[in-house]
């Protein structure tokens, strides 16, 4: 009986969050609540344990980190970072070359940094698109 006391409990709790705020409400609402449902595994477990029921105590922890697991997981969609245009001195700064370059001293110079830079070759992704961008934005003009 206790059973059905609390999983009607859990149905109120949910129809009560979704009535008043939509979608973005019940996903916090079932984070608090996965979070408690964590904790509580946790105490049942420790308690089986000390009673030496040791397969469901497993099974209470397995299903307690889960549950931690999916309260943490964040799902919301962040908006992507605003990128600014590059001007052409500091693209010229970042590929070392001078205001009067010609194509080729860029491309050249482009073509010695990357082989310093390449992700293959030990450099890193940002400093990569940061000579990609470089060149890109001074061969456009």
């Amino acid at each position: 009986m206790i059973y059905l006391i609390l999983g009607c409990a859990v149905l109120l709790v949910l129809v009560a969050a979704g009535r008043r705020g939509g979608p973005i409400r019940i996903r916090r609402e079932w984070r608090y609540l996965t979070a408690a449902g964590a904790i509580a595994a946790f105490v049942a477990a420790v308690v089986l344990i000390l009673r030496e029921a040791w397969l469901p105590a497993v099974l209470l922890l397995v299903l307690g980190l889960s549950l931690m697991a999916s309260a943490r997981v964040d799902t919301r969609k962040r908006p992507a970072p605003v990128r600014e245009r590059m001007s052409a001195d500091e693209a010229r700064s970042i590929l070392g070359v001078g205001p009067e370059a010609t194509t080729e001293e860029i491309q050249a110079a482009y073509t010695r940094l990357m082989r310093l830079a390449h992700p293959d070759k030990g450099g890193t992704t940002g400093l990569a698109s940061q000579l990609n961008a470089a060149r890109d934005r001074l061969l456009r003009k």
